[in-house]
């Protein structure tokens, strides 16, 4: 028995495919990743969704699969976890007492919900197969013939010290992680070891496109349109998968926002998203301190980025300062939610008041409750008059040029690699963190770099700011003199 076959069994999974011309696409996919035999319209459709001309013999080894939102991706993932764990045998890839894992790895909590109703409905509501449930929890369930489908948020931790004979990856493109600048790229890289001592098992990566980075990206450019016999990448339109859906839906979501509609329902990269920090330039710049300590010779500047503490974003404060027309990072605060706001700016007041500094700038959108609380610790809280997008804009010639000294910060750094520059329909560029991510760190320390009332740096299209600068010996400052001796160091 084929899964194929399985989806057009009453008994097995049938009832949840009623309508089997909205599926055809979907059946010509499965087709393809287990080498199984295609009718010839669904050899047209592989032809059209791969750029391949002959249609796998065997069962594919990784899937890299880009295809538009609502175009039933989630269903067919957990279609394939459950037949996996069910219907293909791996005991003799597994020693006596091993429990092998078919892991379904999601962005987020909320879609790793939606992929583990699916895998239970399926489970439940086919009686053949819920008498193979030995236990559940709330990530996953585990099955009699030693095998467990877990449903988990993208972690490499999740992957590492199992034995996989599955992995699906669900929104890769869309990935975050605070503490990591390539999570997508960590978590593949965990996940291939795990499965290596399973000859049949399967990777499945899968997503609705977002930038031309990433390993979704990657590994489409690579393997799109090659005859590879173990690789294949499919990339489709949501109506293609998904040929009920609403058209004049489409046709409005294309209207509004051409860019924007063309990636997630017409399974397109972006092109009017890039990186806008290389991470080669903020290494360059980044000491091998933490934080440093107050100096009563220097004037101290503040940026904070306010948060309610209830929901997701970071409340933040940067310090700095300007030392021989350096701008100097001293110290990093944050507080990560459930937080109280009132008890928070009391510590942040106290930091504030131990580098001697009054007034703060503030992150603009934060409302007036920040302003009535600094101003109860005898802080004057200043809204910055810039938006976001201006505040990176005139931070970007500041670090390129090798004007600013940063701390270590694991944080900073990864959210200021992951901000990106998002061109409009107008022309307009704005800066922001991609979806699912954060920037309050990143912002705060941008902020306060950038409002310390120095010399205001503005993007140079001359490029003049890029010429290297060596002031003499007298006039340089211990601050100067480390950075000097960092970009040395760094062969800069």
């Amino acid at each position: 028995m084929t899964l194929l076959d399985a989806m057009d069994d009453p008994n097995l999974f049938a009832r949840f495919f009623p309508d089997l011309e909205s599926w055809l696409a979907w059946r010509a996919f499965i087709a393809a990743a287990f080498g199984l035999p295609m009718s010839p319209e669904q050899l047209a459709i592989y032809q059209s969704c791969t750029g391949r001309t002959e249609p796998p013999s065997q069962q594919m080894r990784t899937m890299v699969l880009v295809v538009g939102r609502r175009g039933g991706k989630s269903r067919i993932l957990a279609l394939i976890a459950v037949w996996l764990a069910c219907f293909v045998d791996h005991s003799k890839d597994l020693d006596a007492g091993e429990l092998g894992v078919v892991q379904v790895l999601a962005a987020d909590r909320d879609q790793a919900k939606v992929l583990l109703r699916y895998v239970k409905a399926f489970l439940h509501r086919v009686p053949m197969l819920h008498r193979m449930i030995k236990r559940a929890s709330q990530v996953g369930i585990e099955l009699s013939n030693s095998i467990a489908i877990e449903i988990t948020t993208s972690s490499y931790r999740a992957v590492r010290g199992r034995t996989v004979v599955a992995a699906l990856c669900d929104e890769i493109a869309f990935w975050s992680s605070e503490n990591s600048v390539n999570p997508d790229q960590e978590v593949i890289n965990a996940i291939k070891p795990a499965m290596a001592t399973i000859p049949s098992s399967m990777l499945l990566i899968a997503s609705s496109p977002y930038s031309r980075r990433g390993v979704l990206y990657r590994m489409h450019k690579q393997y799109h349109g090659i005859n590879d016999p173990l690789t294949l990448s499919w990339q489709a339109s949501t109506d293609v998968m998904n040929p009920t859906i609403d058209r004049d839906f489409l046709d409005q979501q294309y209207a509004d926002d051409l860019a924007s509609a063309s990636a997630e329902y017409g399974a397109q990269f972006r092109s009017d998203i890039e990186a806008f920090i290389n991470r080669e330039a903020i290494e360059a710049v980044t000491s091998d301190e933490r934080e440093r300590p107050y100096l009563s010779q220097f004037q101290y500047h503040a940026f904070v980025d306010p948060a309610g503490g209830s929901g997701s974003d970071s409340f933040t404060l940067a310090l700095a300062h300007v030392e021989d027309g350096l701008s100097v990072l001293d110290v990093i605060r944050e507080v990560r939610p459930p937080f109280s706001p009132e008890a928070t700016v009391q510590m942040m007041a106290e930091l504030l008041k131990a580098y001697s500094i009054r007034k703060i700038v503030g992150d603009r959108y934060a409302g007036e409750w920040p302003r009535e609380q600094f101003s109860k610790h005898g802080i004057t809280y200043e809204p910055s008059a810039r938006p976001k997008s201006q505040i990176y804009s005139e931070f970007l010639p500041l670090l390129n040029s090798k004007r600013c000294l940063l701390v270590d910060h694991q944080k900073l750094f990864s959210q200021l690699v992951a901000l990106e520059r998002r061109t409009a329909r107008g022309g307009k560029d704005s800066i922001d963190h991609a979806p699912n991510g954060h920037d309050d760190v990143a912002n705060a320390v941008a902020g306060v770099i950038t409002s310390m009332g120095s010399r205001k740096y503005r993007y140079d299209c001359t490029m003049a700011w890029a010429l290297p600068s060596e002031p003499s010996e007298d006039d340089r400052s211990s601050a100067s003199e480390y950075v000097s001796r960092l970009l040395r160091s760094k062969g800069l």
